[in-house]
């Protein structure tokens, strides 16, 4: 094999990555593990973070299945790309996705240029998604399918539609997506499960990881109120200026939050929603949760730093756009506009559309790229 047919594989010391390990190695592939060390907590002074029992958790898996395993220091370009990045979007004032810029700058940027530089022609991760190869005969309408010379991909939700996580590759460029591997993208969740039990795996029944990207089981509160000062100011209801209380910071609240506001229900029981964030006078906006409170639904909003994985369309055409992870797509009219930005017009109004995250494009099941939501 020649040294691009190697395979380094992001092992977070899961299940998922581990059976993807496990496929690659049945297929016959020449590949590596390697643990991505981008945080260390070492107090545990914001929460659980297991990175020593991940890295010995990926370490044998490695073991059990005769790959070399390697840990690849990646925390000074973690801090640089992603909680700079995630510290100044809530300083000021949104809501910006870790996990997918994790994706973007680390995975599938730093780490997969280590691979490049260390004589590895593709990187493999754990995610439920299906990388395929484009047709040269494929046509559409908007013509995202066209070949621009070279073999291209596209990229594919989840067979699992429970655990699909394409939303989360949407700022991947073509030029990321063709060293991708995603080895576990058409099995179901249980299935893999199996294949785990069955090969032996020490992490076959380890529970899912949630939290920040690579970070641990850390809630994004306890994260922020280490290193972003608080900053009260009223919660004011948005329809008629009442001061109902007193919070700690904006950013500790998004648009559409429903819990931990602070401020109780009324006699009818209707509990209050965040509807938005007013800078003048640092006021957390609220109104009761319902389909006319002010500023919580909308129909239309503007998105920017488009990110293409496929030719991006030059004229107003009918996509899908999924909102959030875990919400279904929904039809839209996508407009593009100059520099890189859309206006993007929903058939039925989206809830909650926080500044800053985003907003992943799709035809069927096919992701397209991604927006941030001004």
């Amino acid at each position: 094999m020649s040294a691009s047919d190697k395979i380094l594989v992001a092992m977070s010391g899961g299940v998922d990555s581990s059976v993807a390990a496990l496929l690659l190695k049945r297929e016959g592939r020449d590949l590596v593990g390697a643990y991505m060390k981008n945080w260390i907590n070492e107090d545990n002074v914001i929460g659980h973070c297991p990175w020593q029992q991940d890295i010995e958790d990926a370490r044998a898996v490695c073991d059990r299945l005769g790959i070399e395993f390697r840990v690849v220091n990646l925390m000074q370009d973690y801090r640089e790309r992603v909680v700079a990045y995630l510290l100044d979007g809530y300083k000021r004032g949104l809501t910006p996705n870790p996990d997918i810029m994790c994706n973007r700058e680390i995975k599938f940027g730093v780490f997969r240029q280590w691979a490049r530089d260390h004589g590895f022609g593709a990187v493999a991760t754990g995610h439920y998604a299906r990388r395929v190869e484009t047709s040269p005969d494929q046509s559409n309408p908007i013509g995202y399918f066209d070949r621009e010379g070279g073999t291209r991909f596209a990229l594919l939700e989840g067979a699992d539609k429970n655990k699909d996580q394409s939303y989360f590759l949407a700022l991947l460029s073509q030029e990321q997506l063709a060293d991708a591997r995603f080895p576990i993208g058409h099995l179901p969740k249980p299935e893999l499960r199996r294949l785990a039990a069955e090969a032996g795996l020490p992490t076959a029944t380890k529970k899912d990881s949630q939290g920040i990207c690579f970070i641990g089981e850390v809630k994004m509160q306890d994260f922020l109120r280490q290193y972003v000062p608080d900053q009260p100011g009223p919660i004011v209801r948005a329809t008629d200026d009442k001061h109902l209380g007193v919070h700690r910071g904006l950013h500790y609240y998004t648009l559409g939050q429903r819990k931990g506001i602070g401020v109780p229900s009324n006699a009818d029981n209707q509990a209050y929603v965040v509807v938005g964030k007013r800078a003048g006078d640092n006021a957390l906006l609220v109104a009761f949760d319902a389909a006319d409170a002010p500023g919580l639904f909308q129909t239309e909003v503007r998105v920017h730093s488009l990110q293409w994985n496929a030719t991006p369309p030059a004229a107003p055409c009918r996509l899908e756009g999924r909102v959030r992870y875990r919400d279904p797509r929904v039809p839209i009219e996508f407009i593009p506009e100059a520099g890189n930005t859309a206006l993007v017009r929903f058939d039925e109004p989206q809830r909650g559309l926080a500044s800053g995250q985003i907003l992943a494009l799709y035809d069927g099941e096919r992701l397209l790229g991604g927006g941030v939501y001004v």
